[in-house]
């Protein structure tokens, strides 16, 4: 939890968005430090996950934060500084 009573994003719940939005996630030994797109995820699936954290997390992920957070440990981290950030 963050300083509020807001959660943050962590491994699980971003490979449990993921699997909502592709159908699966793959069990990359080094799942936090490997690109997304050799996961096998797409542009369209980023997308979905992008929307469904705005959602559950009531922050903006937009593309360019996509763009520019290939891997999931830098896609947590970008959403958890707009949840510290947002207080």
């Amino acid at each position: 939890m963050t300083g509020s009573d807001r959660p943050t994003l962590d491994q699980n719940t971003l490979k449990e968005i993921l699997r909502a939005a592709a159908g699966e996630v793959g069990e990359e030994p080094d799942f936090l430090d490997t690109p997304f797109a050799e996961c096998g995820y797409d542009s369209i699936v980023m997308l979905e996950t992008a929307a469904r954290i705005e959602r559950e997390f009531k922050v903006s992920v937009p593309e360019e934060t996509l763009a520019a957070e290939s891997t999931p440990r830098s896609l947590i981290s970008a959403v958890n500084n707009q949840l510290i950030a947002a207080g």
